[in-house]
């Protein structure tokens, strides 16, 4: 039986687990002795590091300490339990997510202040707010708000319902071309006033996202995010102006930042001179794991600007293990690992380790191996066809690979092996998506 709400069982269903093996409690896997680079699970593989992960979630906590602001990583990136149950531990506030149906997957982690930064409109997902919140009286749940025909929506199911519900909403403000929320100051004050009136809402805060703004060109992106920061800002001193806040609350909340300029958002998120104490909420979510390419760079440009030196940020903690299945020409290998398996929306994997055949530590990569193309199945690792032998891939070999933007290889497993930096498999996630 489980030992625990967050423990689960692994069985030859879930993919990378092995086939012949018996059926493990994660809480009982490390007393099985696999190691990733043994030859004891089937590659390929996505492994999560451990002392990675332990160091990204006291790295992020402490950022958001440090400037006075709350936390509520987006669990999107991983809905994974144990990952949130890990993140509420280091001390996060809460957990955000786009989906009724993630939210609830966030209640059942425990979490007890859940904000979904997205709209919701259809009367199913408010069914499923209205039921989480009816279960759990310790629960606080906020969703975003973005124009009067929305608000239409909610007061409409509130009178068919007849329950009294009352949501809270933040006012989101968005930008011209890109993704929801209020485009002008007049718009945003509009629906204030509705929401302030409503049956069926009450305003608590105000809300934005700034990573469609993101180029990992500091210049750009501060001139691009500082103008949404000042255009909310103006937003939430209009409304506190008017008292379009909700009755029931002693704070407002201010929300914004992704994973990429989260810094950026900083001076919005402690605002000064309203009427209220401010809460700051920061929503990142790929902090968690980071990654090898887009965020990595990404950081680097904000290490830059907090004046930190470049080994004191976040570190990939999510990798995925591959077999060298075919060295068909020079210059051409075939890995075993595909978009079935790793992420490739944003840019493609990174070769950063290989452990020949019987070896049980990887090293680094060559520099010039480079993945060029994905299959289904299938890697299409290239490597200079001149250089010497020694740095040519040989099939059985394993190669890490590293990857760009976690959230999309995530939802490729069921599961993941929590690793030691030796390989050793000492826990287990699971993925609910």
């Amino acid at each position: 039986m489980p030992s625990s709400p967050h423990d689960f069982q692994l069985d030859a269903r879930f993919k990378g687990f092995p086939a012949a093996a018996a059926p493990v409690l994660a809480s009982a896997i490390a007393a099985r002795g696999w190691n990733v680079l043994a030859g004891d699970l089937p590659l390929p593989l996505a492994v999560l590091r451990r002392s990675a992960l332990a160091h990204n979630l006291a790295w992020m906590q402490a950022y958001a300490s440090r400037r006075g602001l709350l936390l509520a990583p987006h669990g999107k990136t991983s809905m994974s339990p144990e990952l949130f149950a890990m993140q509420l531990a280091a001390g996060a506030w809460g957990l955000t997510f786009a989906t009724a149906f993630q939210a609830a997957v966030g209640v059942a982690a425990g979490a007890r202040r859940i904000l979904i930064a997205n709209q919701v409109v259809a009367d199913a997902d408010l069914d499923a707010l209205d039921a989480l919140l009816t279960r759990h009286a310790d629960l606080w749940l906020c969703f975003l708000v973005d124009s009067t025909a929305q608000l239409a929506l909610i007061e409409d199911w509130a009178a068919r319902r007849g329950n009294g519900r009352v949501f809270d909403v933040l006012l989101e403000v968005g930008i011209a071309g890109q993704r929801t929320g209020c485009r002008s100051l007049e718009e945003a004050l509009t629906l204030a006033r509705a929401i302030a009136a409503s049956p069926a809402a009450r305003l608590a805060g105000i809300e934005c996202y700034e990573g469609v703004l993101a180029r990992c060109d500091s210049e750009h992106d501060a001139r691009a995010v500082g103008e949404l920061v000042e255009r909310a800002l103006r937003i939430a001193r209009a409304c506190d102006a008017e008292r379009c806040w909700s009755a029931q609350a002693d704070a407002i909340i201010l929300s914004a930042g992704g994973s990429a300029v989260f810094d950026l958002v900083v001076p919005l998120l402690r605002a000064q001179g309203l009427s209220r104490r401010v809460e700051g909420v920061l929503r990142s979510g790929c902090y968690l794991t980071h990654d090898h390419d887009h965020y990595r760079r990404m950081l680097c440009l904000v290490q830059q600007r907090e004046g930190l030196g470049e080994g004191d940020g976040l570190r990939p903690a999510l990798s995925v293990w591959s077999l060298v299945q075919s060295v068909p020409e020079p210059g051409l290998a075939l890995l075993a690992c595909g978009k079935r398996d790793i992420s490739y929306d944003w840019n493609l994997p990174t070769p950063v380790a290989l452990a020949r055949r019987g070896a049980r530590a990887g090293t680094p990569a060559p520099a010039h191996w480079r993945i060029t193309a994905l299959n289904d199945q299938h890697a299409h690792l290239r490597f200079d066809a001149d250089a010497h032998q020694d740095d040519w891939p040989r099939v059985g070999d394993r190669v890490e690979l590293g990857l760009s933007h976690p959230c999309t290889t995530f939802d490729k497993w069921r599961w993941m092996p929590l690793v030691e930096d030796d390989g050793r498999v000492s826990g287990a996630i699971q993925t609910l998506f």
